[in-house]
Protein backbone atom coordinates (compact mmCIF):
# COMPACT_ATOMS: atom_id res chain seq x y z
CA UNK A 1 0.00 0.00 0.00
CA UNK A 2 1.21 3.49 -0.90
CA UNK A 3 0.14 6.83 0.55
CA UNK A 4 -0.57 9.90 -1.57
CA UNK A 5 -2.64 13.09 -1.82
CA UNK A 6 -4.98 13.19 -4.83
CA UNK A 7 -4.82 17.02 -4.95
CA UNK A 8 -1.39 17.89 -3.51
CA UNK A 9 -1.58 21.48 -4.81
CA UNK A 10 -4.21 22.22 -2.12
CA UNK A 11 -1.52 21.70 0.51
CA UNK A 12 -0.31 25.21 -0.37
CA UNK A 13 -3.27 26.45 1.69
CA UNK A 14 -1.54 25.15 4.82
CA UNK A 15 0.28 28.45 4.72
CA UNK A 16 -3.00 30.21 5.70
CA UNK A 17 -3.48 28.65 9.18
CA UNK A 18 0.29 28.71 9.70
CA UNK A 19 0.34 32.44 8.96
CA UNK A 20 -2.74 33.01 11.12
CA UNK A 21 -1.12 31.32 14.12
CA UNK A 22 2.13 33.20 13.58
CA UNK A 23 0.25 36.50 13.49
CA UNK A 24 -1.66 35.72 16.69
CA UNK A 25 1.46 34.76 18.62
CA UNK A 26 3.56 37.66 17.35
CA UNK A 27 1.08 40.53 17.72
CA UNK A 28 0.99 42.64 20.83
CA UNK A 29 -1.89 41.93 23.19
CA UNK A 30 -4.75 44.43 23.35
CA UNK A 31 -4.18 47.16 25.96
CA UNK A 32 -6.06 49.94 27.71
CA UNK A 33 -4.84 53.16 29.27
CA UNK A 34 -5.36 53.05 33.02
CA UNK A 35 -3.71 54.73 35.98
CA UNK A 36 -3.36 51.34 37.71
CA UNK A 37 -2.20 49.35 34.62
CA UNK A 38 0.55 47.55 36.57
CA UNK A 39 -1.92 46.32 39.15
CA UNK A 40 -4.33 45.09 36.48
CA UNK A 41 -1.51 43.24 34.71
CA UNK A 42 -0.65 41.47 37.94
CA UNK A 43 -4.27 40.48 38.40
CA UNK A 44 -4.47 39.01 34.88
CA UNK A 45 -1.32 36.92 35.19
CA UNK A 46 0.64 35.07 32.47
CA UNK A 47 -1.40 31.88 32.91
CA UNK A 48 -4.58 33.59 31.77
CA UNK A 49 -2.76 34.97 28.74
CA UNK A 50 -1.72 31.43 27.69
CA UNK A 51 -5.20 30.03 28.30
CA UNK A 52 -6.63 32.78 26.12
CA UNK A 53 -4.58 31.45 23.19
CA UNK A 54 -5.93 27.88 23.47
CA UNK A 55 -9.04 28.52 21.31
CA UNK A 56 -6.83 30.17 18.68
CA UNK A 57 -4.50 27.16 18.56
CA UNK A 58 -7.49 24.81 18.32
CA UNK A 59 -8.86 26.85 15.42
CA UNK A 60 -5.50 26.80 13.62
CA UNK A 61 -5.22 23.02 14.00
CA UNK A 62 -8.81 22.67 12.78
CA UNK A 63 -7.99 24.67 9.64
CA UNK A 64 -4.90 22.55 8.96
CA UNK A 65 -6.90 19.33 9.20
CA UNK A 66 -9.54 20.75 6.86
CA UNK A 67 -6.84 21.56 4.28
CA UNK A 68 -5.41 18.03 4.57
CA UNK A 69 -8.90 16.54 4.14
CA UNK A 70 -9.51 18.72 1.04
CA UNK A 71 -6.27 17.40 -0.50
CA UNK A 72 -7.84 13.88 -0.44
CA UNK A 73 -5.31 11.65 1.33
CA UNK A 74 -5.42 8.10 -0.05
CA UNK A 75 -3.88 4.68 0.31
CA UNK A 76 -3.60 2.80 -2.96
CA UNK A 77 -2.16 -0.29 -4.52
CA UNK A 78 -1.76 -1.44 -8.10
CA UNK A 79 -2.74 -4.76 -9.66
CA UNK A 80 -1.62 -5.67 -13.13
CA UNK A 81 -3.20 -7.85 -15.76
CA UNK A 82 -0.34 -9.23 -17.86
CA UNK A 83 -1.32 -10.56 -21.26
CA UNK A 84 1.31 -12.23 -23.40
CA UNK A 85 1.70 -15.42 -25.35
CA UNK A 86 5.07 -15.45 -23.61
CA UNK A 87 8.05 -17.76 -23.84
CA UNK A 88 8.23 -21.19 -22.26
CA UNK A 89 11.73 -21.94 -20.99
CA UNK A 90 13.11 -25.19 -19.59
CA UNK A 91 16.46 -24.94 -17.83
CA UNK A 92 18.42 -28.21 -17.86
CA UNK A 93 21.17 -27.83 -15.26
CA UNK A 94 24.07 -30.17 -14.58
CA UNK A 95 24.47 -31.07 -10.89
CA UNK A 96 27.07 -33.82 -11.36
CA UNK A 97 30.14 -34.14 -9.14
CA UNK A 98 32.37 -32.04 -11.42
CA UNK A 99 30.21 -28.97 -10.64
CA UNK A 100 32.07 -28.65 -7.32
CA UNK A 101 35.16 -27.34 -9.14
CA UNK A 102 36.25 -24.00 -7.62
CA UNK A 103 37.22 -22.13 -10.80
CA UNK A 104 34.45 -19.47 -10.56
CA UNK A 105 34.34 -16.38 -8.37
CA UNK A 106 31.65 -14.26 -6.75
CA UNK A 107 32.73 -10.99 -5.09
CA UNK A 108 36.37 -12.04 -5.65
CA UNK A 109 35.79 -15.19 -3.60
CA UNK A 110 36.30 -18.67 -5.14
CA UNK A 111 33.04 -20.61 -5.34
CA UNK A 112 31.91 -23.83 -6.94
CA UNK A 113 30.54 -23.84 -10.46
CA UNK A 114 27.10 -24.74 -9.15
CA UNK A 115 27.10 -21.80 -6.70
CA UNK A 116 27.92 -19.37 -9.53
CA UNK A 117 25.27 -20.94 -11.76
CA UNK A 118 22.61 -20.64 -9.04
CA UNK A 119 23.34 -16.90 -8.73
CA UNK A 120 23.15 -16.26 -12.48
CA UNK A 121 20.07 -18.43 -13.00
CA UNK A 122 18.27 -16.64 -10.15
CA UNK A 123 18.96 -13.27 -11.78
CA UNK A 124 17.71 -14.64 -15.11
CA UNK A 125 14.45 -15.86 -13.54
CA UNK A 126 13.78 -12.46 -11.95
CA UNK A 127 14.00 -10.77 -15.37
CA UNK A 128 11.48 -13.09 -17.07
CA UNK A 129 8.33 -11.90 -15.31
CA UNK A 130 5.91 -12.81 -18.10
CA UNK A 131 7.32 -16.23 -19.01
CA UNK A 132 6.83 -19.72 -17.71
CA UNK A 133 10.04 -21.40 -16.56
CA UNK A 134 10.76 -24.96 -15.46
CA UNK A 135 13.78 -26.98 -14.30
CA UNK A 136 15.41 -30.25 -15.19
CA UNK A 137 18.43 -31.31 -13.12
CA UNK A 138 20.66 -34.12 -14.27
CA UNK A 139 23.58 -36.31 -13.26
CA UNK A 140 23.39 -40.13 -13.60
CA UNK A 141 19.73 -39.53 -14.41
CA UNK A 142 17.61 -36.52 -15.30
CA UNK A 143 14.40 -35.50 -13.59
CA UNK A 144 12.02 -32.55 -13.56
CA UNK A 145 12.63 -30.46 -10.47
CA UNK A 146 9.86 -28.01 -11.42
CA UNK A 147 7.30 -28.04 -14.24
CA UNK A 148 6.72 -24.84 -16.18
CA UNK A 149 5.35 -22.16 -13.89
CA UNK A 150 5.13 -18.39 -13.48
CA UNK A 151 5.60 -18.69 -9.71
CA UNK A 152 9.00 -17.02 -9.51
CA UNK A 153 9.14 -17.40 -5.72
CA UNK A 154 8.85 -21.18 -6.06
CA UNK A 155 11.53 -21.28 -8.76
CA UNK A 156 13.98 -19.17 -6.78
CA UNK A 157 13.46 -21.38 -3.74
CA UNK A 158 14.18 -24.52 -5.78
CA UNK A 159 17.32 -22.97 -7.25
CA UNK A 160 18.56 -22.22 -3.75
CA UNK A 161 18.02 -25.87 -2.73
CA UNK A 162 19.98 -27.33 -5.66
CA UNK A 163 22.94 -29.43 -4.50
CA UNK A 164 25.88 -31.12 -6.17
CA UNK A 165 25.20 -34.81 -6.73
CA UNK A 166 21.44 -34.59 -6.17
CA UNK A 167 20.92 -36.56 -9.40
CA UNK A 168 24.17 -38.56 -9.31
CA UNK A 169 27.80 -37.88 -10.22
CA UNK A 170 27.82 -38.75 -13.95
CA UNK A 171 26.39 -36.72 -16.87
CA UNK A 172 23.25 -37.85 -18.72
CA UNK A 173 23.04 -35.00 -21.24
CA UNK A 174 20.78 -36.89 -23.66
CA UNK A 175 18.24 -37.66 -20.95
CA UNK A 176 18.27 -34.02 -19.81
CA UNK A 177 17.44 -32.82 -23.33
CA UNK A 178 14.75 -35.46 -23.82
CA UNK A 179 12.94 -34.68 -20.55
CA UNK A 180 13.13 -30.92 -21.12
CA UNK A 181 11.74 -31.34 -24.64
CA UNK A 182 8.96 -33.60 -23.34
CA UNK A 183 7.85 -30.80 -21.00
CA UNK A 184 7.75 -28.33 -23.89
CA UNK A 185 6.43 -30.32 -26.85
CA UNK A 186 2.66 -29.94 -26.33
CA UNK A 187 2.62 -26.26 -25.37
CA UNK A 188 1.29 -23.48 -27.60
CA UNK A 189 3.63 -20.66 -26.47
CA UNK A 190 4.99 -18.23 -29.04
CA UNK A 191 8.48 -19.61 -28.40
CA UNK A 192 9.71 -22.76 -26.66
CA UNK A 193 13.30 -22.77 -25.46
CA UNK A 194 15.58 -25.30 -23.80
CA UNK A 195 18.75 -24.00 -22.14
CA UNK A 196 21.21 -26.82 -21.40
CA UNK A 197 24.14 -26.11 -19.10
CA UNK A 198 26.88 -28.65 -18.39
CA UNK A 199 30.60 -28.87 -17.67
CA UNK A 200 31.19 -32.46 -18.78
CA UNK A 201 30.80 -35.18 -21.37
CA UNK A 202 27.77 -37.42 -21.92
CA UNK A 203 28.49 -40.68 -20.10
CA UNK A 204 25.14 -41.91 -18.76
CA UNK A 205 21.60 -42.58 -19.98
CA UNK A 206 20.14 -44.53 -22.89
CA UNK A 207 19.67 -41.70 -25.39
CA UNK A 208 22.50 -39.69 -26.95
CA UNK A 209 22.51 -35.88 -26.84
CA UNK A 210 22.41 -35.53 -30.63
CA UNK A 211 19.44 -37.91 -31.00
CA UNK A 212 17.53 -36.03 -28.30
CA UNK A 213 18.40 -32.66 -29.86
CA UNK A 214 17.22 -33.71 -33.32
CA UNK A 215 13.91 -34.88 -31.87
CA UNK A 216 13.51 -31.60 -29.96
CA UNK A 217 14.40 -29.56 -33.05
CA UNK A 218 11.77 -31.43 -35.07
CA UNK A 219 9.20 -30.32 -32.48
CA UNK A 220 10.17 -26.67 -32.97
CA UNK A 221 12.06 -26.38 -29.69
CA UNK A 222 15.06 -24.05 -29.76
CA UNK A 223 18.12 -25.22 -27.84
CA UNK A 224 20.87 -23.09 -26.32
CA UNK A 225 23.85 -24.99 -24.90
CA UNK A 226 26.33 -23.59 -22.40
CA UNK A 227 29.63 -25.27 -21.58
CA UNK A 228 31.06 -24.07 -18.27
CA UNK A 229 34.55 -24.27 -16.84
CA UNK A 230 38.04 -22.92 -17.37
CA UNK A 231 40.44 -24.04 -20.09
CA UNK A 232 42.92 -25.75 -17.78
CA UNK A 233 42.78 -28.09 -14.78
CA UNK A 234 40.17 -26.99 -12.24
CA UNK A 235 40.73 -26.82 -8.46
CA UNK A 236 38.78 -29.26 -6.26
CA UNK A 237 38.73 -29.60 -2.49
CA UNK A 238 39.26 -33.17 -1.30
CA UNK A 239 39.38 -34.79 2.11
CA UNK A 240 42.64 -36.51 3.01
CA UNK A 241 43.98 -38.09 6.23
CA UNK A 242 45.79 -34.77 6.73
CA UNK A 243 42.68 -32.62 6.32
CA UNK A 244 41.11 -30.75 3.41
CA UNK A 245 43.44 -30.16 0.46
CA UNK A 246 43.05 -28.54 -2.93
CA UNK A 247 44.00 -30.52 -6.02
CA UNK A 248 43.81 -29.57 -9.70
CA UNK A 249 42.06 -31.92 -12.09
CA UNK A 250 41.02 -31.60 -15.72
CA UNK A 251 37.29 -31.84 -16.50
CA UNK A 252 36.53 -33.20 -19.94
CA UNK A 253 34.04 -30.78 -21.55
CA UNK A 254 32.68 -32.12 -24.85
CA UNK A 255 32.28 -28.84 -26.77
CA UNK A 256 31.86 -30.56 -30.15
CA UNK A 257 28.75 -32.40 -28.96
CA UNK A 258 27.29 -29.27 -27.39
CA UNK A 259 27.81 -27.35 -30.65
CA UNK A 260 26.10 -30.15 -32.59
CA UNK A 261 23.19 -30.17 -30.11
CA UNK A 262 22.73 -26.40 -30.44
CA UNK A 263 22.80 -26.62 -34.23
CA UNK A 264 20.23 -29.43 -34.26
CA UNK A 265 18.00 -27.27 -32.05
CA UNK A 266 18.43 -24.14 -34.21
CA UNK A 267 20.11 -22.40 -31.30
CA UNK A 268 23.62 -21.38 -30.27
CA UNK A 269 26.52 -22.72 -28.22
CA UNK A 270 28.32 -20.63 -25.61
CA UNK A 271 31.45 -21.22 -23.53
CA UNK A 272 31.57 -19.70 -20.05
CA UNK A 273 34.96 -19.78 -18.35
CA UNK A 274 34.04 -17.56 -15.41
CA UNK A 275 31.10 -15.93 -13.60
CA UNK A 276 31.13 -12.77 -15.71
CA UNK A 277 30.98 -14.69 -18.99
CA UNK A 278 28.18 -16.88 -17.66
CA UNK A 279 26.17 -13.81 -16.63
CA UNK A 280 26.74 -12.20 -20.04
CA UNK A 281 25.51 -15.34 -21.80
CA UNK A 282 22.25 -15.39 -19.85
CA UNK A 283 21.83 -11.66 -20.49
CA UNK A 284 22.29 -12.28 -24.21
CA UNK A 285 19.71 -15.07 -24.23
CA UNK A 286 17.37 -12.83 -22.25
CA UNK A 287 17.68 -10.08 -24.90
CA UNK A 288 17.31 -12.46 -27.85
CA UNK A 289 14.18 -14.14 -26.50
CA UNK A 290 12.14 -11.11 -25.47
CA UNK A 291 8.39 -10.99 -26.14
CA UNK A 292 6.02 -8.07 -26.24
CA UNK A 293 4.06 -7.97 -23.01
CA UNK A 294 0.81 -6.04 -22.69
CA UNK A 295 0.26 -4.84 -19.15
CA UNK A 296 -2.97 -3.27 -17.93
CA UNK A 297 -2.80 -1.63 -14.52
CA UNK A 298 -5.68 -1.31 -12.06
CA UNK A 299 -5.44 1.19 -9.20
CA UNK A 300 -7.36 0.51 -6.00
CA UNK A 301 -7.85 3.52 -3.70
CA UNK A 302 -8.90 3.85 -0.08
CA UNK A 303 -9.99 7.38 0.83
CA UNK A 304 -8.64 8.69 4.14
CA UNK A 305 -10.14 12.19 4.26
CA UNK A 306 -12.54 11.21 7.07
CA UNK A 307 -9.54 10.64 9.35
CA UNK A 308 -8.82 14.36 8.97
CA UNK A 309 -12.33 15.80 8.51
CA UNK A 310 -13.88 14.23 11.63
CA UNK A 311 -11.12 15.45 14.00
CA UNK A 312 -11.39 18.92 12.38
CA UNK A 313 -15.12 19.08 13.14
CA UNK A 314 -14.51 17.87 16.69
CA UNK A 315 -11.89 20.59 17.18
CA UNK A 316 -14.36 23.18 15.85
CA UNK A 317 -16.92 22.06 18.42
CA UNK A 318 -14.27 22.19 21.15
CA UNK A 319 -13.32 25.73 20.16
CA UNK A 320 -16.95 26.89 20.28
CA UNK A 321 -17.40 25.24 23.66
CA UNK A 322 -14.25 26.84 25.12
CA UNK A 323 -15.07 30.31 23.80
CA UNK A 324 -18.61 30.24 25.21
CA UNK A 325 -17.88 28.62 28.57
CA UNK A 326 -14.54 28.05 30.27
CA UNK A 327 -12.45 30.55 28.28
CA UNK A 328 -15.17 33.07 27.55
CA UNK A 329 -13.83 36.58 27.06
CA UNK A 330 -15.51 39.88 27.77
CA UNK A 331 -15.15 42.50 25.00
Amino acid sequence: MTFRFAYPVILILLAVPAGFLTFVFMRKPAAVTHSMASALAAMAGRKNRVLGLVPVMVRGLCLMLLVLAAARPQLYNVSRDVRSSGVDIMLSLDTSGSMQALDFKLDDRPVSRLTAIKKVVSDFIKKREADRIGFVVFGDEAFTQSPLTMDKGLLLGLVEKMEIGMAGDQTAIGSAIAIGAKRLKDLDAQSRILILLTDGRHNAGDITPVEAAKAAGALGIKIYTIGVGGRGPAPFKVQTPFGTRTIHQRVDLDEDTLKTVAKAGNGRYFRAADSDELSEIYDLIDREEKTEVKVKSFFHYRELYLFFLVPALLLLCIEIFLRTTILRTIP
